[in-house]
């Protein structure tokens, strides 16, 4: 192992760790959405931006934890979840409401967020042999019904939190599995990689949520790589916006172009790099590069996108090698040596190579050895 190797597990030994704070709705849609002339729009919209805003400051103020106390057992092969009511507060996690093995209510939201849970604990132990997003049995904790028309869901660093929209432009934050999948592989990528939440190593951290988000879907409905939708959020938003999700990996920048949240703004190559200050550098914009990646070589390979192309992502951000600060080159570099380290010079390798070509990075030989 070299010096730089070293160093990267001796930090993540030490449990330093960016636990930035991490939402589904970009900012970006929310100020847009903000100064609509509709009331009804626009006030739960500055409200959440006020509370993200909060959130995010106070997440910069404890970014460092400690290592975690060890488990007693061995991790299980089941998740350990618990769902919690947090009746319409932001006081967390409010009222529990289903353990571990608890039979359904009748709250709906309650069950999806169960559901998602499991779901994701699942892919990620099925497909990689992963328990829970610290590899260690950590619990799954959530909460549901979070403030007054909360636009959003996000992952704090210890557990998952939904909002139930305002049924103007947003509905419940629980209904679509790949955004919980999204906000809890933030929390995989906090115990891995731990990509800075900043510029291109942000835009990775938001794509390999919007990665895993899609394979736990494609997962969950037995889709593989040409049928799945490649879209984040879907069902999401009313019906009353011009759109169908979130993003789209398919085709970044088509996603909705609505009157009033504007046009999706994510690029698909890096000749569209944006080049702004806000959302910590464009990171849920600029994921559109990486997205669209990884969507040209899980449908070059076909089949199951959790396999194969998923499987090296995975091998990538758990490996060791990739940088707290790594960028767009560096990622695309270790995914090629990690196709090549798993199934040789085939098919695979060459599907990665050409998928990044795809979005415009090419020299990749040149960053080898670069961090």
């Amino acid at each position: 192992m070299d010096a730089n190797a070293n160093a990267r597990q001796a930090r993540l030994a030490r449990g330093h760790r960016h636990t930035a704070f991490c939402t589904i709705v970009p900012p970006h849609v929310l100020d847009k959405l903000s100064h609509a002339e509709d009331a009804s729009l626009a006030e739960p919209a500055r409200r959440t931006l006020e509370h993200d805003a909060l959130q995010r400051t106070r997440r910069r103020i404890t970014t460092v934890r400690g290592v975690p106390a060890a488990r007693a057992a061995a991790p299980s092969d089941k998740p350990e979840r618990t769902i919690y009511d947090a009746q319409h507060r932001t006081s967390l996690p409010g009222r529990k409401v289903r353990g571990e093995g608890d039979q359904a209510g009748g709250d709906e939201s309650v069950s999806r967020a169960y559901d998602g849970l499991g779901a994701t604990f699942e892919l990620f132990f099925k497909a990689y042999g992963r328990r829970s997003i610290d590899d260690s049995g950590l619990p799954l904790n959530a909460s549901v019904h979070y403030s007054e028309g909360y636009n959003n869901a996000f992952w704090d660093g210890e557990q998952m939190v939904f909002g139930d929209g305002d049924g103007e432009v947003f509905l419940d934050f629980t209904i679509p599995v790949d955004v919980m999948a999204h906000e809890l592989t933030h929390g995989v990528t906090q115990y891995t990689a731990n990509l800075e939440y900043f510029g291109q190593s942000g835009a990775l951290n938001e794509s390999m949520s919007d990665v895993f988000g899609s394979l736990v879907k494609q997962h969950v409905l037995g889709h593989g790589a040409e049928e799945a939708d490649w879209l984040i959020g879907a069902g999401l938003l009313t019906d009353r916006v011009t759109g169908v999700a979130l993003r789209s990996m398919k085709a970044p920048g088509t996603a909705y172009d609505d009157d009033v949240l504007g046009k999706d703004p994510q690029p698909g190559t890096m000749d569209d790099y944006v080049h702004t200050s806000r959302d910590n550098g464009g990171v849920h914009i600029n994921s559109g590069i990486p997205n669209h990646a990884f969507y040209l070589a899980a449908t070059a390979l076909g089949g199951n996108a959790w396999e194969r192309a998923g499987q090296i992502w995975y091998d990538v951000l758990t490996g060791g090698d990739l940088a707290s600060d790594a960028e767009f080159a560096d990622f695309a570099q270790l995914t090629v040596a990690a196709a090549h380290a798993r199934y040789g010079e085939g098919e695979e390798q060459a599907a990665v190579r050409e998928a990044w070509a795809g979005v415009g990075i090419t020299d990749l030989r040149a960053h080898v050895g670069a961090r």
